[in-house]
């Protein structure tokens, strides 16, 4: 089937089969490599996505629920007010080791941080606990969180 999505504000007209995952779809048909698959079943937030400026986790939406909706990966996600201090908070602090769950972290960080200005550690753990950092570098993260909070 052909669908159109709007990727980081471009259009993009795709033949996939409507029930295949909004990940395959941005990572194998337009290019998109940023976001990364890890588990296949939403529990590890790898790749979370936002969906009208909501985290979403592309490897369980299929395809045909983004139509109409306006979708923003980690290689646009600099570009708002929030990702960018978050990006500029993740380099200041070091955060990234092996950096794979990064691209996840960043996003659920950037909805967070678009929602409420001043998040709690409390607010930051519950956001955040859908996204598992296997190098554990949680400590850095909510410290960027904050930082960029502080921004």
């Amino acid at each position: 089937m052909s669908f159109s999505l709007s990727v980081n504000g471009e259009s993009y007209v795709v033949d996939v089969d409507d029930d295949i995952p909004l990940l395959w779809v941005l990572r194998d048909t337009i290019g998109l490599t940023g976001t990364k698959f890890g588990c296949g079943i939403a529990m590890c937030g790898a790749c979370t996505v936002h969906v009208d400026g909501t985290p979403m986790r592309s490897c369980v939406m299929p395809v045909s629920e983004a139509v109409s909706k306006e979708i923003t990966t980690i290689e646009a996600i600099g570009a708002t007010a929030a990702g960018a201090r978050i990006q500029k908070a993740w380099l200041d602090i070091d955060v990234v080791q092996c950096g794979y769950c990064q691209s996840g972290q960043i996003m659920s960080a950037t909805a967070l941080l678009a929602a409420n200005s001043r998040p709690s550690d409390e607010d930051i753990d519950a956001v955040m606990a859908g996204n598992i950092c296997r190098c554990g570098t949680y400590p850095r993260i909510r410290a960027a969180i904050k930082k960029a909070a502080e921004a």
